[in-house]
């Protein structure tokens, strides 16, 4: 015994001295939040409690009674190693697998983590174990500032769900409440959603929900029309003061203007298909005094900026003369839904990817099925908010909110906030979707695969 002892002292003179340095190096590495058996299972032992020789110590054991003179030794099992020993390729396996729900908190273990999780290797593994779903994604900054919500619809097979949470804001966009993103427009980019407010802009990870600060509008907006054409963002209209058309690249987290707009245009909706950034309905706004100001009633036109050529197009105006109160893009296709007195209407638009005046002389208007709305919902005294996004390329929804104007008989009225419909294309048929929480009214929907 003597000589092993003294074996083991000098293979490690003064194991306590390594307790520190192992925690230092396992708290570089990943942070315990208490969240889950899967995020503890990357973290060792408490060194603070937990002290022990990292030399195997000899455990003498008796040998059996025929001789009982003989000693030997032998070591104990070791502890399996933690998960963040594990290459890159494993632990995205294991990422992959990990419920939806439970995702936002492991961007916070460690930096390694969040790098995995934001790669495009964990997306296309998603997607190829068929774990990606078509979604409406809302999302709504809470009135007071300080946190976000989002709900998401999915659309399964068989069955939908919602599924909400809320996450905090970041630290830069602490101060903004609910006014500057109550009438802010989703962007979806990837697997991204850009929230463009008035001056003030959110990018959110569908997947994870990680959130962060990007560069606001170059001109505050309001009401305005917003869409994604070529993986860059693109907003028109919503303020009196320019005609500017700003592109946000991503990338360089910057917004330029690309051109000046043929109208402009408040209250409008905006959309992108075949390569086309379309600007529709609201008022136009004419005048350079505050006090000059006029407003000219644009509800049934579209202006189409082709973005490849930078050129400027007039669609043929919507038939019927209705009030355009949503629109999303689709494929090669244009989808909007109009307002009339009493009722809603749907269109669709094909021009095609022309320069010019070829998206008018190629292009038409196609009436379909009207959206289902609740008796007495479209009428006057009655103000109807449309969100719209496409999901996919075989669905758009539409998330319908309508409220008494203030001054009118609100007891005659039929309001209701968050009724989502879905239209599926190639059946030409809208049905009724899981209604979004309450308090969603104003919250802004994007499509994405999630």
């Amino acid at each position: 015994m003597n000589g092993a002892s003294a074996r083991l002292q000098r293979s490690d003179p003064d194991p306590l001295r390594r307790a520190p340095e192992a925690a230092a190096m396992a708290a570089e590495s990943c942070h315990s939040r208490s969240i889950s058996w899967f995020v503890k299972s990357c973290i060792p032992a408490d060194p603070s409690r937990h002290i022990s020789v990292p030399a195997p110590m000899p455990i003498p054991i008796t040998a059996p009674a025929a001789a009982p003179s003989t000693t030997s030794f032998c070591c104990p099992a070791q502890p399996p190693p933690p998960i963040s020993s594990l290459p890159d390729d494993l632990i995205l396996e294991c990422l992959v697998r990990v419920p939806r729900a439970s995702l936002p908190p492991l961007p916070a273990v460690c930096r390694r983590f969040a790098d995995l999780l934001a790669s495009h290797a964990f997306l296309q593994l998603r997607r190829a174990r068929g774990l990606l779903q078509p979604s409406l994604l809302a999302v709504s900054v809470s009135d007071h500032g300080g946190a976000f919500a989002q709900a998401l619809l999915q659309f399964r097979p068989r069955r939908q769900q919602v599924q909400v949470s809320a996450l905090p804001l970041p630290l830069a966009l602490l101060h903004c409440g609910g006014s500057v993103f109550a009438h802010a427009r989703a962007v979806t980019l990837g697997r991204e959603i850009f929230l463009v407010g008035r001056g003030a802009t959110l990018r959110v990870d569908a997947l994870t929900g990680a959130a962060r600060s990007c560069a606001p509008t170059l001109f505050p907006r309001k009401k305005f029309a917003a869409a994604a054409v070529g993986g860059r963002i693109y907003v028109a209209g919503g303020s009196a003061r320019t005609a500017a058309v700003e592109e946000y690249d991503p990338v360089a987290d910057a917004w330029r203007v690309v051109a000046e707009a043929p109208r402009r245009r408040y209250g409008c909706a905006g959309a992108a298909a075949g390569g086309v950034f379309y600007v529709a309905g609201g008022v136009a706004v004419s005048g350079d005094d505050a006090r000059a100001l006029e407003a000219h009633v644009c509800a049934g036109s579209v202006d189409a900026l082709h973005v490849a050529s930078g050129a400027w197009a007039r669609p043929r105006a919507l038939p019927g003369g209705g009030c355009v109160v949503g629109a999303c893009g689709v494929g090669d296709h244009l989808y909007v839904v109009a307002r009339h007195a009493v009722e809603l209407s749907f269109w669709r638009w094909h021009g095609g990817a022309g320069r010019g005046s070829d998206l008018r002389a190629g292009g038409g208007w196609v009436a379909l099925e009207a959206p289902p709305m609740p008796r007495g919902s479209v009428g006057l005294g009655m103000a109807v908010r449309v969100a719209m996004a496409g999901i996919g390329r075989e669905t758009v929804t539409a998330v319908m909110s309508a409220a008494a104007v203030r001054g009118h008989n609100a007891a005659v009225a039929c309001p209701f906030e968050g009724m989502v419909l879905a239209y599926d294309i190639a059946g030409g048929k809208w049905n009724r979707a899981p209604d979004l929480p309450h308090g969603f009214r104003r919250a802004a929907c994007a499509g994405v695969e999630c």
